[in-house]
């Protein structure tokens, strides 16, 4: 199938590595203009070079702290003043710190709320009246199967992305008459350096290995393992691309069958 992303502008962030280098990748192996951002720029440039070599198309890296407003302003700057448009926007971060929520205090609620909302937040600002004065676009945000189904000991992660949905929906009813869709991702247990600092901090709260926590949590997925970053990747950039024309507010699970609940 083509997905009609060639030569398109795809904006990613937090994608030096894991999800997001893969989510950039997948839209650079179908013909995308991709602009990549993080706040390190070794890493960064790396990720640049890696998906230049496998693709062959011009990667434009630029660092960018989505906690800073003038940050964010910044990137989105950067982005239309080369490409002159934004036809597409993936606002992804790290996730906030494992932790019950009594070893957790208000401080790292508010670190957590700009990291994960007021990031998705900014970068829309930022965004939207570009696409509405070229015709519409479509943006995704990066969320987590928490969203459905909360995790113990992310009560951060619960709690924030949650809000990040809400926002989601919104915009979707607000911007559809502008021909601006936006949607939600929400990846389950998947290989990257995020989830294994989970797994790392469940072994030591439970007393037990990391592969014997990897073991349990792949027993309740119905694919029976984890995810791969280009399954994750490849679910965003279709729901992004205008072969998913008519698909508006949805919140898309992409976790092997880990949530079980029907809505």
């Amino acid at each position: 199938m083509d997905l009609g992303l060639r030569d398109k502008v795809a904006v990613v962030t937090g994608s030096s590595k894991g999800l997001g280098k893969a989510v950039a990748l997948a839209f650079a192996r179908e013909g995308a203009r991709v602009a990549i951002s993080a706040r390190g720029q070794d890493a960064l440039r790396n990720a640049a070079r890696e998906i230049r070599d496998a693709t062959g198309v011009e990667v434009l890296a630029l660092t960018c702290d989505v906690t800073i407003p003038e940050s964010v302003n910044g990137l989105i700057e950067d982005v239309t003043s080369e490409y002159g448009r934004i036809d597409i926007l993936v606002t992804n971060a790290g996730g906030p710190p494992p932790a019950p929520f009594l070893e957790l205090k208000p401080e790292d609620w508010e670190e957590a709320v700009q990291l994960n909302l007021m990031s998705t937040v900014r970068l829309c600002y930022a965004a939207l009246p570009y696409m509405r004065r070229q015709g519409g676009g479509s943006i995704v945000t990066m969320t987590s199967f928490t969203v459905k189904q909360p995790e113990q000991n992310l009560v951060l992660s619960n709690s924030v992305r949650l809000a990040v949905i809400g926002l989601t929906k919104t915009l979707a009813n607000e911007l559809g008459k502008d021909n601006i869709r936006v949607n939600s991702v929400c990846p389950g247990w998947t290989n990257t350096d995020r989830v294994a600092q989970l797994l790392r901090d469940r072994a030591i709260r439970e007393g037990t290995t990391v592969e014997r926590v990897t073991q349990a949590i792949t027993t309740l997925i119905p694919l029976g393992r984890m995810g791969r970053p280009e399954e994750i990747a490849n679910a965003i950039v279709f729901l992004a691309s205008p072969a998913a024309s008519y698909v508006n507010g949805v919140t898309l699970q992409v976790d092997g069958g880990l949530v079980k609940g029907v809505m």
